[in-house]
């Protein structure tokens, strides 16, 4: 049952009516990417209502926090360490954003 003690196929058909559809979405993982990182939902609940042409989505699951890498610091890393900007980004992943410990870090490979 529904909250409100409404069942769940009554809703379904009300909504329809109304123009309302959702649909269950079988998503693996959800990621939403923002200027300070990404928020990554896995094993997601997605839904999408399509209303009056408009599609929105609900989602549930489980979220982390990933920190974003800034481009500044990719190209500093490059730089300094003459790498490729994969290297440099996989470099500052590694250390989490420590700018001076991935230089050292790729340093290091490049002796290896």
């Amino acid at each position: 049952m529904m909250p409100g003690g409404m069942d769940p196929k009554k809703m379904q058909q009300m909504m329809r009516q109304m123009g309302i559809e959702s649909e269950d979405i079988p998503a693996t993982k959800v990621t939403i990417e923002t200027e300070s990182g990404n928020h990554i939902i896995e094993n997601p609940q997605v839904i999408q209502i399509t209303a009056q042409g408009q599609k929105s989505f609900q989602i549930s699951g489980n979220v982390r926090f990933e920190e974003g890498i800034k481009e500044e610091d990719i190209k500093m890393v490059m730089e300094q360490a003459g790498c490729s900007e994969g290297e440099a980004a996989e470099a500052l992943k590694e250390t989490k954003g420590d700018i001076a410990e991935a230089i050292v870090l790729l340093g290091e490979k490049g002796k290896e």
